[in-house]
């Protein structure tokens, strides 16, 4: 009938905790996760780069020199746990360059850096406009090769950011002009992703709690992002961390520390999909966060059993079917069939 909406595949679906599997082990930090066709799985470590786990299930680390700092970090006060997740090497968004060397982001060193599959690393930018770059969150590639970039915030420790719901995050680009800002003035800038004609940014504002998103408008001047607008509802019921495309524009997203897993139809509606949050710590954080009181023992009180401040979300196996959850505090990957597959990202062989 003319003017009803087509089904979408997530209609009624929800994560059944028992067909949900397990990938992977004593992994430290694996806030973000690559998906090759061959199966393999590049998952960021907090060691100094990456852990690759190939289809048999064998493991390898990946990085120039292993940093014990996460392994070893004292947890016995709130303090040291809070330094734990703001000090030293923190790998943390991750894409494929266009040669399959690994762009790194790393959130403690506050870099983007490039490791070799071998491990060789070096800095590609530190710093932006003369200045110190800032928390650099997520990094993505497009289609036309170009570089994408968030900056969550200036402010170290981040926590001191994300608690007090600062508004300094920004989105940069690498392209042929260089390094440059194209959108500031977000709170807490997180994962991005294009969507299927690489037509708008969707951003993730954590401490929004939104996503917004920004069209692409090409120009002798470069890329440039206009038509701001928020995406889905304006408060998202928790802190959206990790977001991807399924292959009918729905935007999957994680929501940090309440640790569920939601999905945003084409239309900005929220589906639920887990729910592996703890009630009263989340209700807590929301609350305190809404008053401006939240504190850095209160982020670390909420958390759910899963994926222990469940970060990303990745489609991979070869039907793009299998959803992989990243987290900061998980040691592996909860993993489970979609009804739906995935947007393959761009290091994907395109049909």
């Amino acid at each position: 009938m003319q003017g009803m909406q087509a089904p979408n595949p997530l209609d009624g679906f929800e994560v059944s905790r028992s067909a949900i599997q397990w990938v992977g082990h004593d992994l430290q930090r694996p806030e973000c996760i690559l998906a090759e066709p061959n199966g393999c799985l590049w998952v960021a470590d907090a060691r100094g780069g990456v852990t690759r786990i190939d289809p048999d299930g064998q493991q390898h680390f990946i990085g120039q020199q292993a940093d014990p700092h996460f392994a070893t970090a004292p947890t016995a006060s709130n303090d040291a746990v809070e330094a734990k997740f703001t000090t030293g090497t923190l790998p943390n968004g991750l894409a494929f360059a266009a040669n399959g060397d690994i762009l790194i982001s790393n959130f403690g060193t506050d870099v983007l850096e490039v490791m070799t599959r071998e491990g060789h690393t070096r800095t590609l930018f530190d710093r932006i406009d003369g200045q110190p770059i800032g928390k650099v969150n997520f990094v993505l590639r497009d289609r036309r090769n170009r570089i994408w970039l968030t900056i969550s915030t200036r402010i170290n420790p981040w926590t001191a950011a994300a608690s007090s719901r600062v508004c300094d995050g920004y989105v940069a680009v690498v392209d042929e002009h260089g390094l440059r800002v194209v959108a500031d003035g977000f709170y807490f800038t997180n994962e991005i992703r294009l969507d299927a004609r690489e037509e708008w940014l969707y951003i993730v504002e954590t401490t929004g709690p939104r996503i917004s998103r920004m069209r692409l408008q090409e120009g002798p001047q470069g890329v440039q992002l206009v038509d701001r607008e928020i995406f889905g509802p304006s408060h998202l019921g928790g802190f959206p961390d990790g977001i991807a495309f399924d292959s009918a524009g729905n935007l999957w997203c994680t929501l940090i520390m309440v640790d569920q897993l939601i999905a945003l139809t084409p239309q900005g509606d929220k589906r639920l999909l887990l729910d592996d949050g703890n009630p009263e710590a989340s209700r807590k954080l929301l609350s305190k966060m809404a008053a401006g009181t939240l504190t850095t023992e209160d982020m670390l009180q909420a958390r759910g059993t899963l994926a222990p401040w469940m970060a990303s979300i990745t489609f991979g196996g070869p039907d793009l079917k299998t959803v992989y959850i990243g987290s900061l505090m998980g040691t592996s990957l909860p993993s489970f069939r979609s009804p739906v597959a995935g947007l393959p990202m761009v290091h994907w062989p395109q049909n």
